[in-house]
């Protein structure tokens, strides 16, 4: 069992960024008022708790398979595994665009 990333929370979190940028740059609030009303803290945290939790799914998996369980096969151990891999890498690319844009906006003089 392998839990996705929901791309619409990342893209939540990137309208948010727009948001706050828009707000360093001198437009209204009105116009850059986030899509959403969730919380950027919150879907940041379920995020990487989803990430983790795929991770922690493929170890189980790979343990099980490791210790000769007969329900586990190799292509499913694999492949739970890249798709923990691959969850992984995209969060970090998001936090090194969310790095990014939290430099960006201190770099902005007011």
């Amino acid at each position: 069992m392998l839990m996705a990333i929901d791309t619409r929370q990342l893209d939540q979190m990137l309208s948010e960024l727009r948001a706050a940028t828009a707000l360093a740059g001198g437009k209204s609030a009105n116009q850059a008022a986030p899509a959403g009303g969730a919380d950027f803290a919150q879907v940041l945290s379920k995020t990487i708790d989803q990430v983790n939790a795929a991770q922690m799914d493929a170890h189980k998996m790979a343990e099980d398979f490791s210790s000769g369980q007969s329900d586990v096969n190799l292509q499913d151990v694999m492949i739970n595994l890249q798709k923990a891999n691959l969850s992984f890498q995209q969060m970090v690319q998001v936090r090194n665009k969310l790095v990014s844009a939290y430099h960006d906006i201190m770099n902005i003089q007011v």
